[in-house]
């Protein structure tokens, strides 16, 4: 079965033209709320890197995420 439709090209390696996997998110700069999202490529494992502006409706870390009930925010671990 064949793809209805290709995937963007920003999800693409520029060497091998392979699938980019997120490998992790870090703040650039918080005045303006800037992120260096860092990719790797599945075939050549070719490390890429874009800058981006954070969503304004996700939380910034787990810890940040809305609690309920008093419950920790499920994946936050506690001992």
């Amino acid at each position: 079965m064949r793809k209805l439709v290709e995937p963007p090209p920003s999800t693409r390696c520029s060497f091998c033209d392979g699938e980019l996997l997120l490998m992790a998110i870090k703040p650039d700069d918080p005045t303006f709320d800037i992120e260096v999202q860092e990719f790797v490529c599945a075939n050549c494992g070719q490390k890429h890197s874009r800058k981006v502006i954070h969503d304004p409706y996700t939380a910034h870390t787990a810890e940040g995420m809305p609690r309920h009930n008093g419950q920790p925010a499920r994946g936050v671990l506690t001992r």
